[in-house]
């Protein structure tokens, strides 16, 4: 039994990926609701705004690889300061749009920043052969507290806690205050002096061919990401014309079903392996865009009701799509396992985030595009075409000689 109980650096990674889960849950996941009722922002200007929220994404493998000698630790120290700060910002006043656009990278480049950190030292943290379940509990806990933000922002705005259209947004402040705790528990982490955690020698870019099958999938990610959050979401508040507390309820029904179901894709991944995992994840991709294509064309073109039943499966669809998301844990699991050396994890993390981000911001331009031009049912049809992609790294990757999953050559 003893070798159940996690370490206190274990723990306190815990509390810092639950608080800003927390604080991520706050903000960002409502950001697409603050722009339309506090700027009323068009679909085209929605479009636009993720250059500057997903630019620092792109810059996130050389700012990394930059601090790198200061190791993974001072690094997410860092990010919860940054998310801290850009978010504090934006609640204590509501700046003009051009204003709000650089606070907004500020809490972004704090976010982006802790994206790949996260996975890095929850996998540097893990007890030899259970990273998949470290990797399950920690993804279950951002769940939790992503179900615990949703809960807060449903009440908050049911009961005119929250608005939008306040001077002071509370609703961000205690997301900030969130930050802080996870800016906390990070110095704790950075005063602990862990080795895995530690500086250590600067890293470049590292651009591999042996890593060519994660950058595929990275960048794939990036496409999905930005059907799944920003125009899985815009359906919802755009074509729908739901508010806030609606989204909310949404997430938090995701969020309650993927506390557990993060659990279970980190036993899956130990007990079936890689690569069944990434079949599962490129099969549920397809059919969630393909059938979110139909019912949206279905409603745009008045064949099906824009309420009732459809709008229904939009909701269901959303949950689902959330859901699918969260499998591209994998690809991180799979990423160690094919790694030259540890110190390149991290390192090569970022670059993929970098990579993600290059095609997110690419993908949001030309999905507002197509969603103007031809009708947002063809944005999840060609989510659908590229998840394709992950289908073919899905049969490329095979199994090592020592049994670890590996790329074919």
């Amino acid at each position: 039994m003893q070798k159940r109980l996690i370490s206190k650096e274990m723990l306190l990674f815990f509390i810092m990926i639950s608080a800003a889960a927390l604080g991520n849950g706050l903000s960002d996941s409502v950001y697409s609701n603050y722009f339309k009722e506090a700027y009323n922002v068009t679909t085209t200007q929605r479009a636009f705004i993720e250059f500057p929220r997903e630019m620092p994404g792109l810059l996130c493998a050389l700012v990394i690889a930059s601090l790198s000698m200061l190791g993974d630790a001072k690094i997410s120290l860092i990010a919860q300061l940054a998310s801290c700060i850009g978010l504090m910002a934006l609640g204590l006043f509501t700046p003009s749009y051009a204003v709000m656009l650089i606070f907004l990278f500020i809490n972004s480049m704090g976010m982006h920043l802790f994206m790949p950190l996260s996975d890095s030292m929850g996998m540097a943290l893990a007890e030899p052969g259970q990273v998949g379940r470290r990797v399950g509990q920690y993804a279950s806990l951002k769940m939790l507290f992503g179900f615990a933000a949703g809960l807060t922002v449903f009440f908050g705005f049911r009961f005119g806690a929250f608005s939008f259209h306040t001077p002071v947004n509370l609703l961000f402040l205690i997301g900030a205050l969130s930050f802080m705790v996870a800016a906390i528990a990070a110095a704790l982490l950075v005063k602990r002096h862990v080795p895995t955690l530690g500086a250590r020698k600067r890293v470049r870019l590292v651009l591999r061919k042996q890593y060519r099958y994660y950058y595929m999938l990275t960048m794939l990610n990036g496409v999905q990401k930005q059907i799944a959050y920003v125009f899985g979401s815009w359906v919802i508040i755009d074509l729908l014309l739901k508010r806030a507390d609606t989204m909310s309820l949404l997430l938090i029904a995701s969020s309650f079903i993927s506390i557990f179901f993060m659990r279970a894709i980190g036993r899956w991944i130990d007990h079936f392996g890689i690569k069944r995992m990434m079949y599962v994840d490129a099969l549920t991709f397809i059919f969630v865009y393909t059938i979110y294509g139909f019912v949206v064309w279905g409603i745009t073109s008045k064949v099906l009701p824009g309420a009732g039943w459809p709008v229904l499966m939009i909701y269901a669809l959303f949950v689902m799509d959330r859901l699918s998301m969260q499998i591209g844990v994998v690809k991180a699991v799979y990423l160690k396992s094919i790694a030259i050396t540890k110190e390149e994890i991290t390192a090569t993390l970022s670059t993929g985030t970098s990579l993600d981000h290059v095609v997110s911001i690419l993908a949001a331009q030309l999905s507002g595009f197509v969603w103007t031009i031809w009708g947002p049912q063809w944005v999840f049809f060609m989510a659908a075409l590229f998840s394709l992609g992950n289908l073919f790294v899905a049969w490329r990757v095979k199994i090592g000689e020592n049994g670890a999953d590996g790329v074919a050559e």
